[in-house]
């Protein structure tokens, strides 16, 4: 799963008393700079975190067992006299190397480690020289928990065999299918099975090939420390990570939204970085001199030396592109035609407009419901005239009633949270003043972080759309709503469960900024609490109105992690319930009784029930078995994708004046419209415009009640 952003704007003043002691009192400094920083992460763990671990030997062996987990998670790289030789030399150690010892665990086992690739990359080489043959009843166990380290060479030997047949397979089941549906057509080559059983093999040895290069090229002492640190980060609670100062500087931009570059997309094709597309008005589309599919092979800071990007994924190439602004890159790029050409750009602001909040007008029937799309709660903390969520979801909402729509549904499915203050500010905008959200720190001292702002922008009805990957600031603010009673939470189960607080803290002597040469610590500082006393940590906002979902069996929440901090509860924080003029009840009935009646939602709970039985990494390499498990599989995949479309489309379209608003950028425009039809073909979406037409008539039927005219009859 990717990472959840999440960079706090509030934080208590107190915080910065415990850290002006951190780093102090050190007479000698640290040898070199793995022992600086592990020994300042040591203390900010110790001194600042939420819930601080004992960092003893009992933590040690935990960061152990972490690192060399991460490090061969498939149990393919060492053989168990390595794990052996490293327990007995540090796995109680690691602890006093957290404290100010020599660091040298994290670098003996890289040692070991690059011994066994390269080990494993000469057996991978052999076995890949020869045919397999896929009748003999074997099955191959691919998640490491469930698997022992190897005693010997070849034991080893054999695990990469299976593992190597397993992918070979793969792509020769794959090649099979191909040759039967176009088998007979004109200009078809029919090749033989063992014509296809050398294709895939050699499939197979490009992937392979492609990762013992990155582990040769892309995977050096510093990025397997910033791995081991991770490990220890982390293992005091998931969120707590460990940020060198070129990742840190790309996570403020995708949280801002702004970053500075050249404008192209980049995408991996077949072991190149290609060009995916240009951003119309940037630099590389002014330059005129770098085109789409070029594929860049080198990138230098102006005239530095210039970096192969042999090995590197996508990620790992924009950070490299990414920069200052006014400052010059240099791409080697190999045309289309094979010619090669150096290609200097100078970095300017790109904007990522495209990641900010939007909406549309969903029609149906008599009702206009407005849709507003917030893909994370960002906030551009740089720049006081750059874009904040809360701001931009404003404007959406301004929009919409000057459309004068029924209701607003607020789409945070796959939000994975942001800036704090923007969604305790989003969340006022729906209520009058009050308690949106709790935070305790580590001394017990909860604070209640509020809307002070008595006006309401929104009074009509409201829905909230979230799923399993709804987190953090999305958690808070469906927690908000739902606790005040202010509008219907519809989706999965239950959201992500993240209910930690984090705050960006350079290494730096003193802890007193957010970035520093020596790299970050995004740390867990508070924990979020509901205005009704319960955390959002572990447990979540549950739906009142739950739609099954293909991702429910995925063990992706918090509360599957074994590091993850406990559920608790505080005191409930004084509020006064929004009027909603609706029973919930009622429309909890109403909605039930339409998937009950709906064979699409059927299947789909069916099937995912299914999947999560299916879900254990094991399996056979017997290609007639093989080949029965995969279409099983697929054909599952395959229905739960249709059914996650309408048959008849929803009638969903852009806010007037606004239909073509990247008209002077063609493939802007045309993910725009891609955009508005995929929501024409969303059946959640679809439920959710359903469930606020049953809104809408109860309160009408409330107000008829009344003797007060109704907003509208349908």
């Amino acid at each position: 799963m990717k990472r959840l952003p999440i960079v706090i704007l509030t934080l208590v003043a107190g915080f910065f008393l415990a850290f002006q002691t951190l780093g102090s009192g050190t007479k000698n400094p640290p040898p070199t700079k793995y022992e600086e920083i592990l020994k300042l992460v040591g203390e900010m763990l110790s001194q600042a975190h939420y819930s601080p671990q004992d960092i003893d030997d009992a933590f040690s062996k935990k960061i152990f067992k972490k690192y060399i987990d991460e490090l061969d998670p498939e149990k393919t790289m060492y053989l168990q006299a390595d794990i052996d030789q490293l327990k007995k030399s540090y796995e109680t150690k690691i602890d006093d190397e957290i404290k100010g010892s020599t660091v040298e665990f994290f670098l003996a086992a890289g040692k070991t480690f690059n011994t066994r690739m390269e080990e494993a990359a000469v057996i991978c080489n052999d076995i890949l020289q020869k045919p397999f043959e896929f009748n003999t009843d074997e099955e191959v166990v691919l998640d490491g928990d469930k698997l022992n380290y190897t005693n010997s060479s070849a034991e080893m030997k054999e695990r990469w065999r299976k593992k190597l047949k397993f992918m070979t397979l793969e792509r020769y089941s794959d090649l099979l299918d191909t040759r039967d549906k176009n088998k007979g057509k004109d200009g078809f080559v029919v090749k033989t099975d063992a014509e296809l059983e050398k294709e895939a093999r050699e499939k197979t040895k490009k992937v392979i090939d492609r990762l013992f290069e990155r582990f040769r090229l892309k995977f050096n002492d510093d990025d397997k420390f910033n791995v081991f640190v991770n490990a220890i980060t982390t293992t005091m609670d998931p969120h707590s990570e460990f940020f060198p100062p070129v990742d840190k500087r790309y996570f403020d931009e995708e949280m801002s939204g702004r970053f500075f570059g050249i404008g192209a997309s980049l995408q991996y094709d077949d072991g190149n970085i290609k060009v995916g597309s240009i951003l119309t008005g940037s630099p590389a589309f002014k330059s005129g001199e770098l085109q789409v599919g070029d594929v860049i092979q080198k990138v230098a800071q102006g005239k530095e030396e210039a970096v192969d990007l042999t090995g590197y994924v996508v990620t790992d190439a924009v950070k490299l592109i990414r920069g200052k602004k006014g400052t010059e890159v240099r791409l080697t790029v190999k045309k289309q035609d094979g010619t090669i050409k150096v290609i200097s750009l100078v970095r300017d602001q790109i904007v990522q407009d495209e990641t900010f909040a939007r909406s549309a007008i969903v029609k149906n029937g008599n009702s206009k419901i407005g849709y507003i799309f917030l893909p994370e709660f960002y906030a551009d903390f740089d720049n006081p005239n750059g874009n904040r969520s809360f701001i931009d979801v404003a404007k959406e909402v301004n929009k919409l009633k000057e459309e004068k729509v029924d209701g607003i549904v607020i789409d945070l499915r796959n939000n994975g949270g942001g800036s704090l203050y923007d969604v305790v500010q989003m969340a006022g905008l729906f209520i009058e003043d009050g308690p949106i959200v709790q935070v305790k720190d580590r001394e017990n001292k909860p604070s209640i972080l509020r809307d002070k702002d008595r006006s309401v922008l929104y009074s009509g009805p409201l829905a909230v759309m979230v799923n399993e990957f709804s987190a953090s600031a999305s958690e808070i603010f469906a927690a908000a709503i739902q606790d005040y009673g202010r509008g219907v939470i519809i989706g999965s189960t239950s959201t992500y469960g993240k209910g930690t607080v984090q705050r960006n803290i350079g290494l730096d002597q003193g802890f007193t900024g957010a970035n520093s040469e020596l790299g970050t610590v995004k740390l867990t500082l508070q924990k979020f609490y509901r205005i009704n006393g319960g955390s959002t940590q572990l447990r979540g906002v549950s739906s009142d109105i739950v739609l099954p979902d293909q991702y429910e069996y995925l063990k992706v929440r918090e509360k599957d992690d074994p590091d993850a901090l406990p559920w608790d509860e505080i005191k409930k924080s004084p509020y006064t319930n929004w009027n909603a003029g609706y029973d919930l009840k009622t429309i909890q009935q109403l909605s039930n009784q339409r998937l009950e009646n709906d064979p699409t939602f059927k299947l789909i709970r069916e099937n995912t029930d299914w999947l999560g039985k299916q879900n254990d990494k094991r399996y056979s390499l017997q290609l007639d078995k093989y080949r029965k498990e995969q279409k099983a599989l697929r054909s599952t995949y395959t229905q739960n994708e249709q059914l996650m479309k309408l048959k008849e489309e929803i009638s969903v379209s852009a806010l007037p004046n606004e239909e073509n608003r990247w008209a002077t950028d063609p493939a802007k425009q045309e993910r725009f419209n891609q955009w508005l039809k995929t929501l024409r073909k969303d059946i959640y979406l679809d439920q959710a415009v359903k469930v606020m037409n049953d809104v809408i008539n109860q309160q009408n039927l409330v107000k008829s009640k009344a003797g007060e005219e109704p907003k509208k009859a349908f």
